[in-house]
Order: structure tokens, then C-alpha cells, then sequence
């Protein structure tokens, strides 16, 4: 089904694969499309030093990638906020005596209480305490993920919704309980792990208004014609976001916040790997298919582009990735190096066959070409080098599947992603 030709992991400069010449900008749905191209080396230095052991990855090369992503494409965020403030709006029993239900609204500044994220928890009463948690953003508010009817209504900006769930871009209770296909709260209970939970818009409404909104009123500049090129934008927001849920489960008894997965779909799987990749703290990361800026290999121009990405969502990413449309072998990075920011810790990435605009073969691919900083640290990394059959799950540290069916986050990807933290963080 697939073909492709893998040059040897080595400790070398470049890694090159070799397929035919493409036109820029053309929407590739075929693999004797791919350009050729040459990968950057997660193993050598831009000095040109090779890494030879975890000493060189940690002190050296992991914090000059890290570096390099920021600076070209998701920006610089601010660092952790010295006040914050949390409020629990209630802490109850749930779903029948199931579980503990939190409400907590997280205030990332003391001086302005307007910028506030609500999150919503379940945490598993039968399973002792502390608890391990899966972490994520939702697309249509907390409310959605469950039709409980205590879940508070958010109050923030919606994006406008074909179901006609969202009116004059505010939620309405009609949409109680619609992405709970997406959060199985209760399969996820019922195997010892809590669920936490915000809406992305509280974070940073998913618009372009040159950055006058959500967390970034927080920060200078407040004159969007005074932002530099590198500085952060929505994806590395919503990341900071996910960031200060965890500062709020190390104040948690209830939280084990040694064993906290961040999980994202779509374009929240791209800020999961983000958010993995900035704050170490996060014990297990999983993208579900995240496509371009996530998990696929930018330069393969598989599906969903650099140019096409900046042109839709121009908020997404720091104003410095524009020069990389239809330019991708320019950047000095690509997102075999994201995975790799993870490394030792396990990382799980997802595919599904119906979605080719995240490029499959290139989100496999870019855990192939990690592999190597696993093994470095003294993982077992990726076990295989050839794309898997449907359905059929690959687990090692890091884990994939490309399952049946579209672009979407199903009770099967759960699953996985159950078993696979079964295997790390218990």
C-alpha cells in the first residue's frame, strides 16, 4: 500500500529519501508525488558535533531543536506566570458513584481575572488515590464531552456550528453530552485513569484577530503591529494553557501529577506535542491524527501543507513559518525532530486510513526517523520499520496504529492509547 525508501539510521549528517519531483503547491495524494528530500539528522549538532550519548542530547542538541521550533514555527511563549490562582467550583460525587467530578477555574493572573480556564475532571473513585489522568483541550466546550447536566455552560466565544449548537457564538444547552463519542468517560474511569478537560477556546479563540484575545492580552505587545516574528501564537498558547492545568495537578492530592498524559486531535494533537515537547512533566504524549504541524513529515508536502496550514489558520504558528510555504527543506527542523523532543518518554501517535490530509505514511514516518534518539537514551523506540497493516497497533515507546476510517478520535484510538499507558505508567 505504501512505498517509500528508508536510508540506514545512522549517526549522520542527513537522512535522505528519494521519490519523484513535485510542483509547489499542488495538494499531493500520491506517493510517487513526494519530493525528494532530505531530513535534518536529530543526532548531529548544527556544529556539525555528533550525539553520542544522553549527555550531548540533554544538554546540547535537545535544547538547540527545541530552540529551532520556536523560533520557526510555533514562537516563543512566556514562562510560567509567577501568581496564578484556582478556584474549585465544585468537587462531587458522579456519573452514579462513579467518579469524582471537578470543576476548577484556573486564573493564569492575579491582576486580570477576565482570562480564566474552566476545567472540567473525572477522576475514578474506586481506584484509590492519586489518580493518573489523560489531559486535553475540546473543541465545543466542557459541556459537550458529557451529557452530565452539572457540567457548567461555558461563557466564552464558540466558533459557529452546523448543528446549530452555538447562537450568536455563545453555547447552548442543546449540546450536552455531542463530542461524548470523543471522550468515553466512563471506559476511561473504568480503567483507573481520570479525565481532565478544556475547552481550547477559553485559552485562545481559534480566530484570527491579530492576537487581541484569549491568553495573549496577557503579554506585550498589545499593538499587534509591535509582535516580533517569533514570538507565540495560538497553538503555543493553547500548549502554555495545558501547561498551567499541570501546575494546577501538582496542588491536587487527588492527581498523580507524575503520571499525567496530554492527549490531542487534529490540530490540539499538534499542541499535545507541543505542550509534550516544552514541560517535561507530561509523562506520556498522544497525538491523534495531528497531520501537518503535528506528527507528518513537513517535507514529504503530503495532504495538508506548510503554505496551505498558513494560509487557512495564519494564527496557528509564529509569523517566521511563513517563510517556509512551498520551502520546507529550508527550515533547519521537521517533526521527526518533535517526536524526538519527547524522547524517553513514550509518545503515541495515530493515523487513520480515511484521512490522507494528515498524511498517514508521513506521521509513521516521523516516528521511524525518532526512533534513533530512543534507542540513544535506552528505549526499545519503534519497533518496526514498515508501516503496519490496518488496525494492527505497534507498542513500543513509542506506539502506533493507523486504523480504519476518518479523521476523527474513535472509542478504538482510546483504547490503544489505554493500553499503551497501562504498559508505561502503571
Amino acid at each position: 500500500m505504501f512505498k517509500y525508501l528508508l536510508c540506514t539510521l545512522c549517526l549522520v549528517g542527513l537522512i535522505v529519501i528519494n521519490n519523484a519531483s513535485a510542483q509547489e503547491s499542488k495538494t499531493i495524494y500520491n506517493e510517487a508525488d513526494v519530493p525528494e528530500f532530505t531530513l535534518p539528522d536529530p543526532l548531529v549538532c548544527q556544529d556539525g558535533t555528533k550525539v553520542i550519548n544522553s549527555t550531548i542530547w540533554f544538554q546540547k542538541r535537545r535544547p538547540e531543536i527545541l530552540s529551532l521550533f520556536e523560533t520557526t514555527m510555533f514562537g516563543i511563549a512566556p514562562e510560567k506566570p509567577n501568581k496564578m490562582k484556582y478556584e474549585v467550583i465544585s468537587d462531587d460525587n458522579a456519573l452514579n458513584g462513579k467518579a469524582i467530578r471537578k470543576q476548577v477555574t484556573i486564573y493564569p493572573s492575579e491582576k486580570n481575572e477576565q482570562v480564566k480556564f474552566e476545567m472540567l475532571m473525572y477522576l475514578p473513585k474506586k481506584a484509590g488515590k492519586p489518580a493518573p489522568v489523560f489531559l486535553g483541550l475540546n473543541f465545543k466546550g466542557n459541556h459537550t464531552v458529557h451529557p452530565d447536566p452539572e457540567i457548567k455552560l461555558p461563557v466564552s466565544w464558540m466558533r459557529p456550528d452546523k448543528e446549530d449548537l452555538v447562537i450568536d457564538n455563545k453555547a447552548l444547552e442543546s449540546g450536552r453530552g455531542k463530542s461524548s463519542s470523543r471522550w468515553p468517560v466512563e471506559l476511561i474511569l473504568s480503567r483507573g485513569y481520570g479525565i481532565a478537560t478544556i475547552y481550547y477556546g477559553d485559552i485562545d479563540p481559534d480566530f484570527h484577530d491579530g492576537f487581541k484575545n484569549g491568553i495573549h492580552t496577557l503579554y506585550p505587545p498589545i499593538d499587534p503591529a509591535d509582535r516580533k516574528p517569533d514570538q507565540w501564537a495560538t497553538i503555543a498558547a493553547w500548549a502554555w494553557g495545558l501547561s498551567r492545568a499541570m501546575d494546577y495537578f501538582e496542588t491536587d492530592t487527588d492527581v498523580n501529577s507524575r503520571k499525567v498524559a496530554v492527549i490531542g486531535h487534529s490540530r490540539i494533537g499538534k499542541t499535545a506535542l507541543w505542550a509534550g515537547a516544552t514541560d517535561q512533566r507530561f509523562a506520556l504524549v498522544v497525538s491523534n491524527n495531528s497531520g501537518c504541524g503535528g506528527a507528518a513529515l513537513s517535507r514529504r508536502r503530503y495532504g495538508e501543507s506548510v503554505k496551505s496550514i498558513n494560509s487557512v489558520f495564519p494564527h496557528w504558528f509564529c509569523d517566521n513559518y511563513k517563510k517556509y510555504n512551498d520551502n520546507e527543506q529550508a527550515q533547519p527542523v521537521d517533526q521527526h525532530m518533535l517526536i524526538a523532543l519527547m524522547a524517553p518518554r513514550p509518545v503515541y501517535i495515530a493515523s487513520a486510513v480515511g484521512d490522507p490530509w494528515a498524511d498517514p505514511h508521513g506521521e509513521f514516518l516521523s516516528a521511524v526517523h525518532a526512533d534513533p534518539v530512543y534507542r540513544l537514551l535506552g528505549t526499545d523506540g519503534i519497533p518496526v520499520k514498515q508501516m503496519p497493516e490496518l488496525d494492527s497497533p505497534i507498542s513500543g515507546t513509542i506506539g502506533y496504529h493507523i486504523r480504519t476510517g476518518k479523521h476523527d478520535i474513535k472509542e478504538y484510538d482510546w483504547t490503544q492509547y489505554l493500553k499503551f499507558a497501562d504498559k508505561h505508567l502503571k
